[in-house]
């Protein structure tokens, strides 16, 4: 199997990976204890999980969208070659 029968390139793969991993870490920093029956819990309005958390997830999926829509050098040489042909 040769590069070319991928639809992505590596480049894309890791800033996928990568944008992946952002999205699982802003989950993991809004996940944490809730309010108890009998008591009130203050930390589920924590800067952290209402301000960053969100943020942090949000750029995952910027990224993601940026790592599927980003195109390759191969692809770029693939499309010169095809039209100067």
């Amino acid at each position: 199997m040769s590069n070319n029968d991928f639809a992505f390139g590596k480049k894309n793969f890791v800033l996928i990976a990568c944008a992946v991993a952002l999205i699982i870490i802003g989950f993991v920093l809004m996940s944490g204890g809730g309010s108890r029956d009998e008591s009130f819990n203050p930390e589920i309005f924590s800067p952290r999980r209402i301000v960053i958390a969100p943020i942090v997830t949000m750029v995952g999926f910027l990224g993601v969208v940026v790592g599927i829509l980003k195109k390759g050098k191969e692809c770029n040489r693939e499309t010169e070659n095809t039209t100067e042909e």
